[in-house]
């Protein structure tokens, strides 16, 4: 019997399976289609076999980090949403999924990476609790420097230098892509019917976090509010496929046939990774000390040694000489 394909992915919270918008659109999609995988929910991405989240282990492929290519290794394996779509749906699929990584994606990273104010009192609190000590003192922050350049990388260094440039074009887009996602839906469940596809995965994916977070500064996340039924389409999918809060079902409730449960004991090199996790962890304490000056080297000149009490065999020795 093949060994079942695990998947590594951020934990859950805010009432979602998952708080990082890559391992949700991969978790929703293996949902919608039933696949069986083993998940193991971590807040440490060291201990992912690739050392970045999402991560699917398979027997095929072996290690899969990218969000995409892990769903496409879904529908190699017989687990294909689309399957039922038509030619004009499938293209449609594409090209909603390009507009949601131009038009929303990078609103989405500033909204809770950029933005001062969330940053500092939502997204890196959150992360800061979450991750283990001592990882949790500096993984924050280069996972900001990480989403920054990704931002960079899709709107280029303009859109990061003025906070009004930010708001007339990218906000824009970013509602207007919401409205025109709203009049799509229209009243269906899903976006082609009654059945969930790939763009449910990733409309999901990117709206959900939007939705549920708790953000102080909550101006995009307004518009969102303002379109019920984008908001009781994410509500749906939550109470449907991830019925338990956060994703994770209780200690007493059995696990879901898929085998989607979350597993934090069974880590591969567990004992390696946390004793390299405290390693590291310490080095950069170690070296923010001393970048600080809360510790410090003081060279004596040569020939100058500062006097000291000395014991009674080093007295002897030194009558001696």
């Amino acid at each position: 019997m093949a060994a079942p394909m695990e998947l590594y992915c951020w934990a859950g919270g805010w009432g979602l399976p998952s708080v990082d918008p890559d391992c949700l659109a991969v978790l929703a999609y293996a949902r919608f289609t039933g696949a069986p995988l083993k998940v193991h929910k971590i807040t440490n991405p060291w201990r992912s076999p690739s050392g970045t989240l999402p991560a699917l282990k398979s027997t095929e492929e072996g290690i899969i980090s990218d969000p995409q290519q892990i769903i496409t290794h879904l529908r190699k394996q017989k687990f294909n949403a689309d399957y039922d779509l038509s030619a004009r749906q499938t293209a449609d699929t594409l090209a909603f999924v390009s507009l949601l990584q131009e038009k929303l994606l990078p609103v989405l990273i500033h909204t809770f990476w950029v933005d001062a104010k969330n940053y500092v009192e939502h997204t890196r609190k959150w992360y800061a609790e979450a991750i283990p000590f001592p990882l949790n003192f500096f993984l924050p922050g280069r996972m900001q420097k990480r989403q920054v350049e990704r931002l960079r990388s899709v709107c280029g260094d303009v859109c990061l230098e003025s906070e009004e440039e930010l708001e007339k074009e990218l906000y824009r887009e970013a509602r207007e892509c919401l409205t025109l996602l709203s009049q799509l839906l229209g009243r269906q469940k899903f976006f082609f019917g009654d059945a969930p596809a790939s763009l449910d995965a990733a409309v999901f994916s990117h709206l959900a976090p939007l939705l549920k977070a708790k953000l102080p500064n909550a101006k995009f996340q307004q518009h969102l509010k303002s379109l019920p039924n984008l908001c009781n389409y994410c509500t749906s999918i939550l109470s449907l496929y991830f019925p338990w809060d956060g994703g994770d079902p209780p200690p007493s409730a059995p696990k879901a046939a898929t085998g989607n449960g979350s597993d934090t004991e069974e880590e591969p090199h567990k004992r390696r990774n946390q004793v390299l996790s405290v390693l590291v962890g310490l080095a950069a304490m170690i070296g923010y000390a001393f970048l600080s000056g809360i510790v410090s080297i003081h060279k004596q000149p040569v020939g100058h040694r500062p006097p000291r009490p000395i014991a009674l065999g080093e007295e002897d020795e030194e009558a001696g000489a």
